[in-house]
């Protein structure tokens, strides 16, 4: 529905003026050649909980919507494949481990939670649901699982206010029954970022 008003508007736009033309430009990440990717369960630094679940799900889902006619193949946590390879992270020989499932490329992801602040004063070492001001890096990468090599790469930071946090320890605890409504924000804003090179853009153009 976006993409049509915004379709809508450039048009109107270009009609009042008959030297402005709309031209359309292709995503800078094209994952068509590849068919089908691998998609590994992102990690998580600084945090327990499901926080990375929700994030590697929301970058499912928006990879699927910027580029119709792929597959985004779900391969949950890759610590097994990792370990059995003797890497300490997913790196190029994890890559190549993946290949031999039929997957000509694999994204990879890591959130990195820092600064957080709890509304109010906190007692104790556990706090059973709080809210907190958060900031969270999100890097992603896509490596080619013949190679190894890595063919993209993008990272994001948001700060948020997020909800339905526990404190376990100083450590946050990203548990809430609805993820979107607790942190969605948070998480909308790293992936609406990270996959901007996956998205067709658009511009006015004078001929």
């Amino acid at each position: 529905m976006r993409t049509r008003l915004l379709l809508i508007a450039a048009l109107f736009a270009a009609g009042c003026g008959p030297h402005r033309v709309v031209v359309w430009v292709p995503p800078q990440l094209d994952l068509k050649p590849y068919g089908r990717v691998g998609l590994v369960t992102f990690t998580v630094e600084n945090a327990k909980g499901t926080l990375h679940e929700f994030a590697t799900q929301r970058f499912s889902e928006d990879v699927l919507a910027a580029q119709r006619g792929i597959e985004v193949v779900e391969l949950g946590s890759a610590d097994t494949l990792v370990k059995r390879v003797g890497e300490a992270q997913f790196g190029a020989a994890s890559a190549q481990a993946i290949g031999a499932r039929d997957v000509p490329a694999v994204f990879v992801g890591h959130l990195k939670v820092s600064n957080v602040t709890p509304s109010g004063h906190v007692v104790g070492i556990r706090l059973p649901t709080v809210e907190a001001t958060v900031s969270v890096e999100l890097s992603v990468a896509l490596l080619a699982t013949r190679s190894g090599g890595t063919v993209w790469r993008s990272n994001a930071i948001a700060t948020e206010k997020v909800g339905q946090l526990s404190m376990i320890g100083g450590e946050p605890s990203f548990a809430a029954r609805d993820p979107n409504a607790a942190y969605g924000r948070l998480v909308n804003r790293l992936i609406g970022i990270v996959t901007s090179d996956l998205r067709q853009t658009w511009h006015y153009e004078r001929r």
